[in-house]
This record gives C-alpha cells, sequence and structure tokens, in this order.
C-alpha cells in the first residue's frame, strides 16, 4: 500500500524547499521533497499526494513537461507552479497546460497558505467527481464561454465588450467570502495579472487573475453588497468586470473553450 502524504515540493532550490516545508509544517499537512521531476514521477510511483508545488526552472526535466508526463498517465494530483522568472507567458502557459494555480517568487507566507489551502480543496473537489453526489460538484462554465486554468472566465458580449468573472471551480476551493476589493473602471488588465481580492471568513486573502487583457469599463457593484452571488450565479448575475479587451484574438488562442469540460 502506497505511503500518504500531503504535498510534494519540487525545487532545485533549497531555501524555496524550506520555506515550502515551514508553510505545510505550520498548516499541519505532512509533506516531502524532491530537487527534479524524474525524482519527482518516482515519488508519485511510490506515494499518494493531494497537491503538488512544482518550479517551473528544473533541470532536466522541466515543470511544463512535467505536467505533460502527469497528463500523459493520467495521473490527477493539482498542481501549483512557482518560478523566480515570473512572466505573464509562464503564467499563461502553466494554466493552460493543466497547473491549478500560478505563484511567482518570492512569495509571502500568507500567499503561499492561501494558494496552498486552495489546492488542498481542490484536491478534494477531485476526490468528489468520483462519488454520486452531483449536487457537490463544480457547475462548469457555459459551452461558450472561455476560461484560464480553472479560476477565471471570459464572455464575449455582442457590443464587442467582454464580461470576466470566477469560475464556480474558483469558488469552492475558498472559504466563505466576507469582503470583495475590486479596481475602478478605465484600469487597465493584464492577461494573468491579479484583477481581484477575495476575503474569507478563515482570515485568508485569495486573488483571481485576469482572463484576458482590457481596460475596465464597469464592475458588478452588486458583488460589494451580495459576495453571495458569486457562489449563486457565478456565470451571469456574478461576472465581475466588463472590460474593452486589447488583444483577444491573440489571447484566446491561449485560453480553454468551457465546451470542451463536456466532452
Amino acid at each position: 500500500m502506497k505511503e500518504h502524504k500531503n504535498i510534494l515540493i519540487i525545487d532545485d532550490e533549497q531555501v524555496v524547499i524550506d520555506s515550502v516545508s515551514k508553510i505545510a509544517h505550520l498548516e499541519n499537512y505532512s509533506f516531502d521533497s524532491v530537487m527534479d521531476a524524474q525524482s519527482a514521477l518516482a515519488k508519485i510511483n511510490n506515494e499518494d499526494f493531494d497537491l503538488i508545488v512544482c518550479d517551473i526552472m528544473l533541470p532536466g526535466m522541466d515543470g511544463f513537461q512535467f505536467l505533460s508526463e502527469l497528463e500523459a498517465n493520467r495521473i490527477e494530483i493539482p498542481v501549483i507552479m512557482t518560478t523566480g522568472f515570473s512572466t505573464i507567458e509562464n503564467a499563461v502557459k502553466s494554466l493552460y497546460t493543466g497547473a491549478i494555480e500560478f505563484i511567482p517568487k518570492p512569495f509571502s507566507l500568507d500567499e503561499m497558505v492561501s494558494i496552498i489551502r486552495r489546492g488542498m480543496n481542490y484536491s478534494s473537489i477531485i476526490r468528489l467527481r468520483k462519488s454520486d453526489n452531483n449536487s457537490l460538484q463544480p457547475v462548469p462554465c457555459p459551452a461558450k464561454y472561455y476560461r484560464l486554468g480553472y479560476s477565471s472566465w471570459m464572455n464575449k458580449e455582442f457590443d464587442g465588450s467582454v464580461l470576466i468573472g470566477a469560475t464556480d471551480f474558483f469558488i469552492k476551493t475558498i472559504e466563505q467570502i466576507k469582503k470583495i476589493e475590486l479596481l475602478d473602471p478605465n484600469e487597465v488588465l493584464l492577461q494573468a495579472s491579479p484583477a481581484v481580492k477575495f476575503f474569507t471568513e478563515d482570515g485568508l486573502i485569495h486573488q483571481l487573475y485576469s482572463v484576458i487583457s482590457g481596460t475596465i469599463i464597469a464592475k458588478n457593484e452588486r458583488l460589494l453588497k451580495e459576495p453571495e452571488l458569486l457562489e449563486k450565479d457565478p456565470y451571469f448575475e456574478g461576472w465581475i468586470y466588463r472590460i474593452i479587451p486589447t488583444e483577444l484574438d491573440y489571447e484566446m488562442k491561449l485560453l480553454i473553450p468551457c465546451s470542451s469540460d463536456r466532452t
């Protein structure tokens, strides 16, 4: 029988492994660590993990190749990608390739705690997929929408503007929302850059990345007074921003069509 541990840390810098290990320990999670992706694959063959925290730049097989190996072998362990070379391209590629989240280095303790908490909740959702309780399953985004990873969605309107919001999957990985911090109209968003802060009842702050780039022309003021709209109706009444996109044709190629969630 495989030994079970909560988190596998993959990084070729011991200082990063020590940092993530300390956070895992503070959160009462068990963990293991390796310094390259090949060793990680060997670990996965012998141990069960709920979550993987993986650097992009690794010796030999990099983080993107590691994600591809997990997919090829049908290993459904959620992966959080980290990198010291924090670029929008790396963030988008991580989420497009299958990571559930992306966090740049250096990260704070609070940032990593929040993202690990979401990752562990995501792992629980994966296990629920195998149950017969459909009421606990996340609602997929409508077929005509597109998503960035598993967190944010977009829908192009008839007038050329784009509505963006948070997926039901993302909302289900955080605790009850206490407060939402939104940007103002005329502010500019970049794809995979922080767009919204969610303050939750457990004292954590969770950031949602923008699905595409553009200028905000409206924000959903109702969410400030009724954050529960995000849980009740994340794809319609719970939209977050209306924006005028700036790189829509190019950036949509980096998104995942929600219609693929139904195949």
